[in-house]
């Protein structure tokens, strides 16, 4: 006997891996990150003891800055999540005794969960994107920090 899954239930399966895919993508993108910008600080902090013009220390400091709100940011994508406040994660669920877990399970839940793990995902993405930008501006900084010391 064939069972027949209706195209509705393998479009709400995918959807739930796929949104559980694209946070785990955020959590390695934002580790990767970190570990640049933790980098980038440890090269900094290695000539911090150095008498440069201070245009360039003032320079360097704010890119010093930058990088430290960028950490902050992707500190933020690999947070945990523990409110629990949405009925379709396992945060609320571990609140739960079996009996109540049996009940919420009842109902087909992937469509809540998949707009509970959307939301999640395009917040972590946010924060990502603006850690992003501002690494990058703390680049150019630099950049332009170690153009001061060339003239």
């Amino acid at each position: 006997m064939t069972v027949t899954v209706p195209d509705n239930d393998k479009n709400l399966d995918a959807a739930c891996a796929s949104v559980a895919n694209e946070i785990a993508r955020t959590d390695g993108k934002a580790s990767l990150l970190l570990a640049f910008n933790g980098a980038v600080l440890a090269g900094i902090a290695s000539i911090a003891d150095k008498d440069l013009p201070t245009a360039t220390k003032a320079i360097g400091a704010l890119a010093v800055l930058a990088l430290g709100i960028a950490a902050v940011l992707l500190l933020l994508v690999v947070r945990p999540r523990l409110s629990g406040t949405d009925r379709a994660s396992f945060p609320h669920w571990a609140r739960l005794d079996e009996d109540q877990i049996r009940s919420c399970m009842e109902g087909d839940t992937r469509a809540a969960r998949i707009r509970v793990l959307s939301t999640l995902a395009v917040r972590k993405y946010l924060h990502l994107r603006r850690a992003v930008d501002i690494s990058l501006a703390a680049l150019a900084l630099l950049a332009l920090a170690a153009a001061g010391l060339a003239l």
